[in-house]
């Protein structure tokens, strides 16, 4: 999707969960680590975001769609905290 046209749609970046495209990357805090998410599905009530998970694999949370975005530079972050610290990285063998 074009950048330009996201910013048109949206006038400015996305400021909660339930604004952000299906198909948006972001980074999601999960219990005590940091990883990679993508939105699968949007609902009224709910988003369902894919979750890399550090074996290779992926899997499914439901987060509300009120939730606040912060950014670092131009990644979108759910979550608390510093998550360059603690980021996991998906299995890079595949």
């Amino acid at each position: 999707m074009n950048r330009s046209f996201e910013l048109e749609q949206f006038g400015s970046r996305p400021s909660t969960l339930g604004q952000l495209p299906t198909g948006a990357r972001l980074v999601v805090r999960c219990r005590a680590d940091w990883r990679e998410a993508c939105v699968a599905e949007k609902e009224p009530e709910r988003v369902t975001l894919v979750v890399n998970a550090p074996s290779g694999r992926a899997y499914r949370i439901r987060r509300a769609v009120d939730l606040a975005l912060s950014y670092d530079g131009e990644v979108p972050v759910l979550g608390e905290g510093e998550w360059r610290l603690n980021f996991v990285r998906a299995d890079l063998r595949w």
